[in-house]
């Protein structure tokens, strides 16, 4: 199976070559004149579903990944544009109310670390895991208005479970698009389909795929696709 994926893949690029309890942002909201639109922007997406309360060693993944994240944010340029979106923070009273929980917490503007620390602070792991969803709300709510180049960071500890797929939802849109790059960062991922379909989704968007099982892996997934050169330290993960 795994080498037919990758048969696909190179298909698709051969073929390329040729031709509300949360305050939800809307980027019309906002003045994006005063900004530099060559810069890249930066829009993380992070996974709050049920499973990210399970733990890795002494701790739960959920608060790895906070505690990852305010690490990270600090060393983030201050100029550079950068959003959060969340999904899988409530429950939804069907499995449809659920598979569209996903919300731009953070809008993409400069300066947003604090912000965006202080809205993961108050986010809870619920629910579902609706990736394909959080990135076509992504792509044409969250950009909206922005023009250069689109940088998605996503984060999650499991694959798609909302009868989508992003990979097939990737090679589409880059047939349309290819202003936006999606950096995926699989956290204590061990499903092969599911990682399957996560690096797809990557490559096909010319991003990068990492995987993670500690807190110092998930440091340097994300430093690397930041493309920071400044030490940021990692938790070290005891077991029990």
């Amino acid at each position: 199976m795994k080498k037919t994926f990758y048969i696909l893949i190179l298909m698709l690029c051969a073929n390329i070559a040729l031709a509300q309890p949360y305050n939800v942002y809307h980027p019309s909201e906002y003045n994006h004149n005063n900004f530099n639109n060559m810069d890249e922007k930066v829009l993380f997406i992070l996974d709050f579903s049920k499973s990210m309360t399970e733990h890795l060693g002494k701790e739960s993944k959920v608060d790895l990944m906070l505690d990852t994240m305010s690490q990270i944010l600090p060393y983030i340029n201050k100029k550079t544009e950068v959003g959060l979106r969340v999904y899988g923070h409530r429950v939804g009273f069907t499995q449809y109310d659920a598979c569209k929980a996903s919300s731009l917490l953070v809008p993409i503007t400069q300066g947003s670390a604090e912000q965006i620390e202080a809205r993961l602070a108050k986010t809870s792991p619920r629910g579902m895991t609706p990736i394909t969803y959080s990135l076509k709300k992504a792509v044409d709510s969250d950009f909206l208005g922005f023009s250069g180049k689109k940088h998605i960071i996503l984060l999650t500890d499991g694959g798609e479970n909302c009868d989508e797929s992003p990979c097939v939802w990737a090679m589409d849109f880059i047939k349309l698009r290819k202003d936006v790059q999606i950096d995926v960062i699989a956290f204590n991922v061990n499903d092969e389909d599911d990682l399957d379909q996560l690096q797809c989704t990557a490559l096909v968007t010319t991003g990068k795929f990492y995987t993670a099982n500690t807190s110092s892996e998930l440091v340097d997934s994300l430093k690397k696709s930041l493309r920071m050169r400044k030490n940021v330290d990692a938790k070290i993960i005891q077991n029990p």
